[in-house]
C-alpha cells in the first residue's frame, strides 16, 4: 500500500499542478468570455457561444489534434513561440496544462455567462450613474452578485482538468515524471496489465475528485446561508 502510494505521488502532484494552472487560465478566459457573451451585443454571438462550447463536445483526440496543429513545432503559434521565446509546449507539463485549460474553459464560460445574465442590470446602471467605471462596475457590482455561479463553474472545471486524458496525451505525451498525470498513469497501468496499480490509481483520483466536489458544494451552500 505504501509502495503504491509512493509511486502515485509523482503523477498526483503533477496532476494537481497541471489542473491548478489550467483552471486559473480557464477562469481568466472563461469569466471574460462569459461576461462578453452576456453583456455585449456581439455580431455572431450565438456562433461564438457555440465555439466556446465546442471543446465539451469534440472528441478529445480531435481537440488534441487541433492543439498540435496550432502549438506543435511546425504549427503557426508553436513555431512563433519557439522562434521568439525558445518555448515548446509539446511533450511538456505546460502543454498538458494547455490541453486541460481548453477542455475546462467551457465549464467556466457557461457558468459565468449564466451567472452574469442573472444579475440585475439596473444595479449596474445605478453604479454607472454614480460615476463608477466599467471595471469598477464589474468588480464591485457584477462579479460579487454572480460569484456563486462563477465559483461553481470553476470547481467543475478543476475537476474536469484533473481527469483530462485524450487531448493531454496528444500534445504532451505520456512521459513518467514529466507529463504523466494520474489519468495517463491509469492508462499505462492497464495497458501493462498492472491491474492492482490501476485500481489503486482509479480509487485515488476518484477520492480526490469527489472530495473536491463535496467541498465546493458545502462551500456554496454555507455561503448561500450567510
Amino acid at each position: 500500500m505504501l509502495d503504491q502510494l509512493h509511486q502515485a505521488l509523482t503523477p498526483l502532484l503533477l496532476t494537481l499542478k497541471v489542473s491548478l494552472v489550467a483552471t486559473l487560465a480557464a477562469f481568466i478566459c472563461g469569466v471574460g468570455a462569459g461576461y462578453a457573451l452576456s453583456r455585449r451585443r456581439l455580431w455572431g454571438r450565438e456562433f461564438l457561444d457555440a465555439l466556446c462550447t465546442l471543446p465539451l463536445v469534440l472528441p478529445p483526440t480531435v481537440l488534441g489534434y487541433y492543439l498540435l496543429v496550432l502549438f506543435g513545432r511546425r504549427g503557426v503559434l508553436g513555431q512563433w513561440l519557439e522562434e521568439q521565446f525558445a518555448v515548446s509546449l509539446v511533450f511538456t507539463w505546460q502543454g498538458a496544462a494547455l490541453a486541460a485549460s481548453v477542455v475546462a474553459f467551457p465549464l467556466v464560460c457557461k457558468g459565468a455567462r449564466t451567472a452574469f445574465e442573472g444579475v440585475d442590470q439596473n444595479l449596474e446602471n445605478a453604479a454607472r450613474s454614480l460615476g463608477a467605471s466599467e471595471i469598477g462596475v464589474f468588480l464591485r457590482v457584477t462579479l460579487p452578485l454572480a460569484w456563486r455561479g462563477v465559483v461553481a463553474g470553476t470547481m467543475l472545471a478543476l475537476a474536469r482538468a484533473m481527469g483530462e486524458f485524450g487531448a493531454t496525451l496528444m500534445i504532451a505525451g505520456n512521459l513518467p515524471g514529466r507529463t504523466q498525470t494520474l489519468s495517463l498513469a491509469v492508462y499505462e497501468a492497464v495497458q501493462a496489465g498492472r491491474d492492482a496499480e490501476a485500481a489503486f490509481l482509479v480509487c485515488l483520483i476518484s477520492v480526490v475528485c469527489v472530495t473536491l466536489l463535496l467541498a465546493s458544494g458545502r462551500f456554496l451552500k454555507s455561503s448561500a446561508v450567510q
